[in-house]
């Protein structure tokens, strides 16, 4: 997935983000645990760092979790791409179908 800023907003990501996992659930997601399965927003700057924490903090302090939000918020570098047999995952496994 590529983000480009002028089709759709950094907040808008952020919402949709939140919506689609547990951020209380730390190191994994449902049955996938451990620490490579973590939620993390990566940012690639200071706006986008001070966007995603107030983000999580009006999550936090909603009261729609009885838990602590676990979701990091961490500076974006390397990036490794996943092996090809974790490409397109969903689609593979017929779960979710290709646009």
């Amino acid at each position: 997935m590529t983000y480009d800023p002028s089709k759709v907003q950094y907040e808008q990501l952020l919402d949709i983000f939140w919506e689609n996992h547990d951020p209380t659930q730390a190191n994994g997601q449902g049955v996938n645990i451990g620490d490579q399965y973590r939620a993390v927003i990566f940012f690639h700057s200071e706006e986008q760092r001070k966007m995603a924490e107030s983000s999580k903090a009006s999550l936090a302090s909603s009261g729609r979790f009885s838990k602590p939000i676990s979701t990091g918020v961490v500076e974006s570098k390397d990036f490794i791409r996943a092996e090809n047999y974790h490409q397109q995952y969903y689609e593979k496994q017929g779960l979710f179908p290709r646009r």
